[in-house]
């Protein structure tokens, strides 16, 4: 696993937010053609990130926010001695690397879980623009607010729902961010490993495996290695 450098595997050209089959989702949304176009002027860099590279880590110098264009990205914490907990799931037209405006650094790393693409957006530009533009502002506090949010509904699910419960609840999330982005929510290719799935779940990998298997058996679901076919949303939602 590796980190990109600066320049490593970037386009220098600028992002077309206007045609981007995200933008209902990501950055541009609600904001008016005259907006959109302030906003791709500073958003220089589309970047290119291998399966299993690291778009940043922790303790990298905060300097840009970044959207998902493609692809999919974890966020993982390093606790003390070393071990890894997967801490979010971002999709494209998700935004990332808020964690680090607070102290200029990131507090987590950021890795590709297959070949992903990223706008690059300048924080300074970017905060300049938020300062004269009212509609990019309250973009930006309502994606802040969403990230915390989306943060505080996982933990409320790991403190409070069973195993299989906190299983259920990641296919259907899943299937309805896929959903939101024009891809099929009854079938898709889950990028998270089950050992990803356990550390995002606080479970073990053994009980991720056997909690999907008991849904293959029930009928709920349809597991073919990474794939997943939901059979029986309502059942899901009844566990």
């Amino acid at each position: 696993m590796t980190a990109l450098s600066d320049t490593s595997r970037a386009r220098r050209n600028s992002a077309h937010c206007s045609t981007c089959a995200m933008r209902h989702l990501c950055m541009p949304e609600g904001l008016c053609a005259n907006d959109i176009a302030k906003l791709e002027n500073i958003i220089s860099v589309t970047r290119k990130v291998r399966r299993g590279d690291a778009l940043f880590r922790a303790g990298d110098r905060f300097d840009s926010l970044f959207a998902v264009r493609s692809g999919s990205i974890k966020t993982v914490i390093t606790h003390d001695g070393g071990r890894e907990q997967v801490t979010g799931l971002l999709l494209a037209g998700d935004a990332l690397g808020f964690e680090g405006i607070e102290e200029g650094e990131h507090t987590c790393a950021a890795i590709a879980l297959e070949d992903s693409s990223v706008c690059v957006v300048p924080y300074s530009l970017f905060e300049r623009m938020c300062r004269e533009t009212d509609a990019l502002q309250r973009r930006l506090h309502r994606m802040m607010s969403h990230a915390v949010n989306r943060e505080a509904n996982h933990v409320v699910r790991l403190g409070m729902l069973r195993a299989d419960e906190r299983v259920a609840r990641l296919l259907l999330d899943l299937s309805s961010r896929l959903a939101k982005r024009g891809y099929a929510s009854s079938e898709f290719t889950l990028r998270m490993t089950r050992d990803d799935m356990g550390s995002y779940l606080g479970m073990t990998l053994e009980t991720v495996s056997r909690t999907l298997s008991r849904f293959d058996k029930a009928g709920f679901i349809e597991t073919h290695g990474k794939f997943i076919r939901i059979r029986d949303f309502d059942a899901l939602r009844a566990v």
